[in-house]
């Protein structure tokens, strides 16, 4: 019920007086990785950044401030993270003990993580085998579907980014969420090419037919937890975007309000799906209300 009361009391400030305060946040405790993914910006080989148990209290504290009552904690990868006899789920414990009402561990599930506390963990997956070998590197795809398999956690559901390498796997991959008894659902995104990435960008004419294909699957009961109304939206980036609903903090320690997409000058080729679903949450569309209330408080 708090959940509820927050979330109708945010929107009607936002929506009708004006009041730009986060909804969630995307904080990031390291970018140490277990991986090098083709398409990341984060990751830092060289000299990773592992954020102290203190430093990250006092960015709950001050994401707490803004209106913040929805924490994702991403990496890196997070389940490295450790700081002496911290580890993630301390972490979890304290966004809870802070106030947020939820917390989502995002994963590329390299590691085991059964016993994670998050309320919902996201796994990484970008096609099936070899595809998502080829994005991720070697095995990586037999230790997810292994990890799955194992974590015992009841709202894991998985997030495909699509690029020009994976564009033709799209439906399988989803079809694989679908019968995988351990995957609640699937969110499909689009490669935003930060620097260095370019490369991997889907152009216009090949998002609009994948989209229509994923519009296809979803009406025959597939689990896409995007909405209609914000895939439709994704067809092209002249949409009102409302960045400001999730603040995020950075490895190093940046403190930002709204996606770094903007100060890179890349918010015209925006794949960031989330941005299709706050506009059509603020233009009222039923079905993307109800996709947000599932994310949110379902159960």
């Amino acid at each position: 019920m708090r959940k509820l009361v927050h979330l109708a009391s945010w929107f009607l400030r936002a929506r009708f007086l004006g009041r730009q305060a986060p909804l969630q946040t995307v904080l990031f405790v390291n970018n140490q990785c277990n991986l090098a993914c083709r398409h990341c910006n984060i990751y830092s080989r060289e000299s990773p950044i592992v954020k102290s148990y203190e430093t990250i209290r006092e960015e709950l504290d001050y994401a707490y401030s803004l209106g913040s009552r929805f924490v994702d904690f991403e990496g890196g990868e997070p389940f490295l993270w450790r700081d002496g006899a911290h580890d993630l789920n301390s972490l979890i414990r304290l966004a809870q003990a802070v106030g947020f009402y939820s917390t989502t561990v995002t994963t590329n599930a390299q590691l085991p993580f059964q016993g994670c506390q998050a309320d919902s963990i996201w796994v990484s997956l970008d096609g099936l085998g070899p595809v998502h070998d080829l994005i991720r590197g070697e095995g990586a795809f037999d230790r997810l579907v292994k990890n799955i398999a194992s974590c015992g956690h009841r709202r894991l559901s998985v997030n495909m980014v699509i690029n020009r390498l994976n564009r033709s796997h799209v439906a399988e991959t989803i079809d694989f969420a679908a019968a995988n008894p351990h995957i609640k659902s699937i969110s499909l995104n689009f490669h935003t090419p930060f620097p260095g990435t370019e490369d991997l960008f889907l152009d216009w004419e090949s998002r609009n037919l994948v989209i229509d294909e994923i519009i296809e699957l979803k009406k025959r009961g597939r689990p896409v937890m995007n909405s209609l109304s914000g895939l439709k939206l994704m067809k092209g980036a002249d949409f009102t975007k409302r960045c400001w609903v999730t603040n995020f903090i950075m490895p190093d320690g940046r403190r930002l309000s709204e996606c770094q997409g903007r100060s890179a000058g890349i918010c015209d080729r925006c794949g960031f799906c989330m941005a299709g679903e706050m506009n059509s949450v603020f233009s009222f569309k039923p079905d993307t209300i109800l996709a947000g209330l599932n994310l949110r408080v379902g159960r």
